[in-house]
């Protein structure tokens, strides 16, 4: 028994996941509906994943900031935003080019399903989020736009105590410094323990989200995994190595030496609960230990290429089912909305329904199309997660410190 448990532990964590992943989808079209057996397994491990997930962007993050200079810290920030739009830039216009071009939602109908009209926030609300109230209400709420928002101002403080003149506040500032130090290690030793569970959480909700939906949704609406799928290859194979290869990366290397980070996130569709995990890839990619703890719980929160690839294809299946005309402009305003309107629900799973929603209703189509769409959301949002945890370590990987070209 011992030794079946080393070989496990000691086991690929990508096998491990992918045997899960395989497994769940067998046990899904056997057991069908009463797969829902097994789904509380699979939210146990989201919870445990964001559990370890909330304290660690907030150590990782004040630690980064607490490293650096004020001058550093602003070009920095300056080179990630400058990435986020141009690789969510490129995501939208990918998404909608293979969507007009193949046309996926044509021949469909919309279900006899209601589905609520979501609040659509107003943009002053969703800066007002960033500063919390007070400290422990960022945390509590789960806003993690709020709790990156305190860690910044704390790493600031910190940083700001450990190069004070004075002695006292010197000595203070190292005192914190260790804290933090010491309270990142063993949130990571948690997340040890946590990964052993993962393959089985995998498993669950492979199972639950199989046994739901059957192939009767999935084949209905295969062409619009499709032209998603097909944009992510694209999003992957052009964008992504490129900026890879100007950063002096071998894109091969680096997939590899980074495929735990985009296989977890694949696998529970969560961004969030994959960053400890894409933190670590990054550093095993040969990315600085400073440049990712302070860059991937950025991009967790604000950057999200594959929800913009998803909202590009959405927009076109749902003007199709309508038999909408939607001019260029119409297009750019629901990009522009969607963009808002996602800040700070990129890692969450399922966000991108709710997000579909605002802008669906924003343009006054029909908000059933999102019952059409939940029905195939496991698998948009894994290919959307993958791109999303993918996009934030590739950013770390073209703001990190120049290097000398890698051979491929």
């Amino acid at each position: 028994m011992k030794s079946i448990w080393l070989r496990y532990k000691n086991a690929s964590f990508l096998i491990k996941t992918s045997i899960a992943f395989i497994l769940g989808i067998v046990a899904g079209l056997i057991f069908q509906e009463d797969a829902a057996i097994f789904k509380p397994a699979g939210t146990l491990l989201i919870h445990l994943l964001s559990f370890v997930a909330i304290p660690v962007i907030f150590l990782t993050v004040v630690l980064a900031v607490n490293q650096m200079d004020l001058a550093r810290l602003g070009k920095m920030g300056g080179k990630l935003i400058l990435y986020y739009m141009a690789t969510t830039a490129a995501a939208v216009l990918i998404g909608l080019a293979f969507a007009l071009w193949i046309n996926p939602g044509n021949g469909l109908k919309l279900p006899d399903v209601h589905v609520e009209k979501p609040a659509t926030p107003h943009v002053s609300e969703i800066l007002l989020k960033i500063v919390p109230e007070n400290i422990f209400q960022a945390f509590t709420s789960g806003d993690l736009m709020a709790i990156m928002f305190v860690a910044i101002v704390v790493g600031i403080a910190l940083s700001s105590m450990k190069y004070s003149k004075d002695s006292q506040m010197e000595k203070y500032g190292e005192l914190l410094n260790n804290v933090f130090q010491a309270l990142n290690k063993m949130f990571y030793k948690i997340l040890e323990g946590v990964l052993l569970y993962a393959p089985i959480g995998i498993f669950a909700i492979s199972a639950t989200a199989f046994g739901a939906q059957g192939w009767g949704t999935i084949i209905s609406l295969l062409k619009f995994v499709g032209v998603f799928y097909l944009g992510i290859i694209v999003l992957w194979t052009v964008v992504y190595m490129s900026f890879l290869k100007a950063a002096g990366f071998s894109p091969l290397h680096f997939l590899r030496d980074t495929r735990d980070a985009y296989g977890t996130a694949f696998f529970t569709s969560s961004s969030i609960a994959a960053l400890p995990i894409a933190i670590k890839a990054a550093k095993n990619a040969g990315v600085s230990e400073t440049t990712a703890n302070f860059s991937l719980p950025l991009g967790a929160v604000f950057n999200s290429d594959g929800g913009a690839l998803r909202m590009g294809v959405s927009i076109v299946f749902a003007a199709n089912i309508t038999n909408l005309n939607l001019s260029f402009s119409d297009f750019v305003t629901i990009v522009l909305i969607g963009t808002i309107l996602s800040v700070g629900a990129a890692g969450v799973p399922a966000a991108g329904l709710v997000t579909l929603s605002a802008v669906l209703s924003v343009f006054g189509l029909p908000l059933e199309i999102v019952a059409l769409i939940a029905g195939i959301d496991a698998l948009i949002g894994m290919g959307g997660t993958a791109s999303n945890v993918m996009g934030d370590v590739v950013g770390a990987a073209v703001i990190d410190k120049p290097r000398k070209k890698l051979s491929a």
